[in-house]
């Protein structure tokens, strides 16, 4: 497998169109995986936003409020408002807020990002990811899948690392159930989640910080004669974390 950073992309605008951008500065060929950073997708559908955009609620200040208490840090009222507007559910409110996006990621402050951002204040996901990269596979001149990807960070662990958000051309996940092991024996609950590990092998190379290089394409990776899925996002029934935050923060509020 041989991972490419696309070159020399210029600063994405509003109404940019990614697909021609990137096919003008790579060569890319039929198989190849497209992994664009959610950025830029971003910025090319007009997702930059500014505070004021998000005039502050009630339950915005009373966010604010408490997570100052906590931390120390004054916190903008107006950006707990944009985290709200963002999320369908909110599962912490501190010492962080931990949110659900409107098509099922789940991440602090809603994804939103205040990281190189040159004309706005923040910078929002795309509203749909998978219909997006659907739009930029549907503009590449060779038969490529496409995974939106984002960074965030995992319980239990330091660090963030690269994820899938959206993805088109091929399943999220490869189903290893009824396979076997060296043993012999049957595998009863692996499922690899592939766009995730393409996801974070492209943001070794797309970097972080100042680095500048949203693209990468992903060449000589097979996804196998395995079953596909397209499930990644967990739903509230079989996801035994989020029940438990669930009850954690009803717990919580009854007690204050």
């Amino acid at each position: 497998m041989e991972l490419h950073a696309v070159p020399d992309l210029p600063e994405i605008r509003p109404g940019d169109d990614l697909a021609e951008l990137v096919a003008e500065r790579i060569d890319l060929e039929d198989g190849d995986v497209l992994t664009v950073a959610s950025t830029v997708v971003s910025k090319a559908e007009g997702r930059g936003a500014d505070l004021d955009d998000f005039p502050a609620g009630p339950r915005a200040r009373e966010i604010a409020t408490r997570l100052e208490a906590i931390t120390g840090e004054r916190k903008d009222p107006r950006f707990a408002q944009a985290v709200l507007e963002e999320s369908t559910e909110l599962l912490m409110e501190a010492p962080f807020l931990l949110t659900e996006s409107r098509f099922g990621h789940v991440s602090v402050n809603a994804g939103i990002d205040r990281s190189n951002v040159p004309d706005h204040d923040l910078l929002l996901l795309p509203k749909r990811p998978t219909a997006s990269a659907e739009r930029i596979r549907s503009g590449l001149p060779a038969d490529v899948a496409v995974i939106v990807t984002d960074t965030c960070g995992r319980p239990f662990r330091h660090g963030q690392r690269g994820v899938a958000l959206g993805w088109a051309g091929m399943p999220a996940s490869r189903d290893w159930r009824g396979e076997s092991d060296r043993d012999g024996r049957e595998l009863g609950v692996t499922v690899q989640s592939v766009v995730d590990e393409l996801a974070a092998a492209a943001n070794l190379v797309t970097g972080e910080g100042a680095d500048g290089t949203p693209a990468v394409v992903v060449r000589d990776w097979s996804f196998g004669d395995l079953e596909g899925s397209d499930e990644l996002f967990r739903d509230v029934e079989t996801d035994f974390v989020r029940q438990a935050l669930r009850e954690w923060g009803y717990d919580h509020e009854v007690s204050r």
